[in-house]
């Protein structure tokens, strides 16, 4: 991966294929390679003759690590997803952002709407606008001395999911701690670029598509019949959907 300085902050990315653009935005204690690549997201898009941006989140994969909560706000983040295009020359692109990456494509389309041709917001639904519980659980167990003293299911599951990808835990904690503000429904209604919302209908963490579907006008919702947070994103029938309104 490449690196470029976002206002004091060292960004990892990569660009793939050639043609119109489509930014990828991961979800919270994966990365690039993991999420979007291992996926086969990178592979899907490139193959429909797709340019494909990806890059890793501060506090995540070859990206550089903070370990202040303050350095990880969704707008902040977003903020580096827009210095990302200012770097590539890219004016308008597509997006799709998955979990946590969903809130930070969100942020981009209230903060830099003019960046956003159409955004996919998948992993992360009505969650988004009611607020996701667990945070405290996840940064303790994040932050646990080893994996055999951590009991809250949620957190043992990010804790695995973290020691997998290779994660920083004490980066991720100060990351799960940052202030998670609730994205209001009236910054949502002012919205004008086409947006998708993608959830599987086992996904608690999401929570349901409608309540993101109807904050967003003319927004459309896919639920993914089966599929939880974690086998959602990789989904064929995600895919298969994203393309379709990519080029609709």
């Amino acid at each position: 991966m490449q690196k470029f300085n976002s206002d004091g902050a060292e960004i990892a990315f990569a660009v793939e294929g050639e043609g119109p653009p489509v930014l990828l935005i991961h979800g919270f204690a994966s990365n690039a390679r993991i999420n979007w690549g291992e996926t086969g997201w990178v592979r899907v898009l490139t193959e429909a003759g797709r340019k494909v941006v990806t890059f890793d989140h501060r506090g995540h994969g070859e990206s550089q690590k903070f370990y202040d909560p303050d350095k990880y706000s969704a707008p902040m983040m977003a903020d580096d997803a827009g210095r990302l295009l200012n770097h590539l020359g890219i004016e308008t692109t597509d997006v799709i952002g998955y979990s946590m990456g969903a809130r930070v494509a969100a942020f981009m389309l209230i903060n830099h709407p003019s960046r956003v041709r159409r955004a996919v917001l998948a992993g992360l639904a009505a969650r988004m606008i009611q607020g996701v519980p667990g945070s405290a659980a996840i940064a303790e167990a994040l932050e646990a001395e080893d994996l055999s003293s951590v009991t809250d299911l949620a957190g043992r599951a990010f804790r695995i999911f973290a020691m997998r990808t290779g994660g920083d835990l004490k980066a991720l904690a100060a990351c799960i701690k940052s202030s998670r503000v609730k994205i209001k429904e009236e910054a949502l209604a002012n919205v004008k670029s086409p947006v998708m919302v993608v959830a599987g209908d086992k996904d608690e963490l999401a929570g349901d598509i409608q309540p993101l579907v109807d904050a967003i006008p003319g927004a459309i919702g896919i639920t993914l019949p089966g599929k939880d947070h974690m086998s959602a994103v990789g989904d064929l029938q995600f895919k298969r959907e994203a393309l379709k309104f990519f080029e609709g």
